[in-house]
């Protein structure tokens, strides 16, 4: 994964399934996973999701993150982003200057 989200398919796996570049590839929820699916060019326009649909895939996933972190935090007991700190970040651009 890179830092702008973008992965690389595996040569055995792209040469196995038959996927050249400039193919395109749906990325399907699947409970805790993700499916991958090859699209023909009959496909890519037929199977869209709506904006609804995906804004509510969106929702479900930020929630479950908001969970996991929830989670890792009572585990490891590290306080919440922001809890701890004694300043806020209209802070860093008043610091340092005369008032």
């Amino acid at each position: 994964m890179t830092s702008k989200l973008q992965l690389t398919v595996p040569k055995a796996v792209a040469d196995q399934y038959g996927i050249r570049p400039g193919d395109e590839l749906e990325w399907v929820p699947a409970g805790d996973s993700i499916r991958i699916v090859l699209l023909n060019k009959q496909q890519s326009t037929r199977s869209r999701l709506t904006l609804e649909q995906r804004l509510e895939i969106f929702r479900q996933s930020t929630e479950r993150q908001r969970l996991r972190n929830e989670k890792y935090y009572k585990e490891h007991g590290v306080p919440k982003k922001d809890a701890e700190r004694d300043w806020k970040r209209e802070d860093l651009y008043t610091r340092g200057f005369p008032r």
